[in-house]
């Protein structure tokens, strides 16, 4: 199986080393971040991207409740590990994917993960059959039909909750949204031609117009260029004699 990344929000350390334990036991979780309290993992979650969030009730401003509220529109799954059983509902009416009451044993934290697993391949699956990539084409699944689009027509794409926005020069002011995540994106087309440049865009490398520190337009499009993959970027353009 894929690395599975995870974000721990925890402002206890003795239950993030306790969670960051069970984790070593299966080797495709990664931790990719630990954060104590929302401003800090809202901070994290702005410049990179997780599968899942292991959340805390009780923290210091705002509770892991009204930060799964915040995050709502980045659809990541949630597990709460809590002390408080008594928000289990409403965590469920939030459509958590799991509530575990500490202290979390091995097999309780197993279950936990078998869950998650099951979803991640449900959420695959549906990716895999919603784009298909041939040569100099993908084709992708909007609207119940599955319309061509030939890489050169591709301009960038923006995440959308579970969804992708493919903007193409065909129609710039139009955007094909199909059900997809940015991940699967980045791996389906290929690397020569588009790049990561932001958590929330790819871009298309030739269509790029201008760009600098902080930035990438394509023709009056402006996008933000994520500290995360900004070396990886300015790398791919480097190739192109764009910098030269």
């Amino acid at each position: 199986m894929d690395k599975v990344k995870v974000l721990i929000v925890d402002d206890e350390p003795l239950a993030a080393e306790v969670l960051e334990s069970h984790m070593g036991k299966f080797p495709h979780l990664q931790l990719e971040g630990q954060c104590r309290n929302a401003d800090e993992a809202i901070a994290f979650l702005d410049e990179n991207q997780v599968d899942v969030i292991f959340l805390d009730i009780q923290m210091p401003q705002t509770t892991g409740i009204e930060f799964m509220k915040l995050i709502e529109s980045r659809s990541i799954p949630v597990i709460f590990v809590t002390a408080y059983p008594e928000y289990a509902v409403e965590a469920f009416n939030l459509e958590a994917l799991d509530y575990m009451v500490k202290p979390v044993s091995l097999d309780r934290f197993r279950q936990s993960i078998e869950r998650l697993e099951e979803l991640l391949r449900l959420k695959k699956s549906n990716e895999d059959d919603n784009v298909k990539m041939e040569n100099g084409h993908i084709f992708v699944k909007a609207d119940s039909k599955f319309v061509k689009l030939g890489y050169d027509e591709i301009l960038y794409v923006e995440a959308f909750a579970d969804y992708v926005k493919i903007y193409t020069s065909i129609n710039p002011d139009k955007r094909i949204i199909t059900l997809q995540t940015m991940k699967n994106m980045e791996n389906t087309l290929p690397a020569d031609k588009f790049a990561r440049v932001h958590r929330s865009y790819i871009v298309s490398i030739s269509k790029v117009t201008a760009l600098s520190g902080t930035d990438v337009h394509i023709d009056k499009k402006s996008i933000p260029i994520g500290k995360n993959y900004k070396e990886g970027f300015f790398q791919a353009m480097d190739k192109t004699n764009f910098l030269k």
